[in-house]
């Protein structure tokens, strides 16, 4: 699992960066300065979160006896794909319900993050 983590962790900041990029270059002039907006706090978090996954993989590869870190890996790939790949879509596509989704992604965000700690913590 621990290289699982690191792999996607790294796919994950490629894609952020890519995804940076086409916005700045290639959407600017697609896109409204509220759009735009919405599509960077998408990149922001998503890269983010890949540094985490990152993290998560080095910690977990520094301690094979805890369990655990599954968990808090892949709630921070869902909120990835649900927090920044709801922005995302939202940006591009003016759908506005797609914003009601974007909170659950930040749940799993947090809940990835307190799992972490709680993992930690109890060992």
């Amino acid at each position: 699992m621990t290289k699982q983590f690191l792999m996607i962790g790294a796919l994950n900041a490629a894609i952020a960066i890519m995804l940076g990029a086409f916005a700045a270059h290639g959407l600017k002039s697609q896109l409204s300065e509220y759009s735009l907006s919405v599509f960077h706090t998408g990149v922001q978090y998503h890269l983010y979160h890949a540094l985490g996954l990152l993290l998560l993989g080095l910690i977990a590869q520094q301690n094979p006896g805890i369990h655990g870190f599954a968990l808090s890996g892949w709630l921070m790939v869902a909120g990835i794909m649900i927090f920044s790949g709801s922005l995302y879509l939202l940006a591009i596509t003016d759908t506005r319900w797609l914003g009601a989704i974007t909170p659950i992604g930040g749940l799993c965000f947090i809940a990835s993050w307190l799992w972490l700690g709680w993992t930690l913590w109890k060992q």
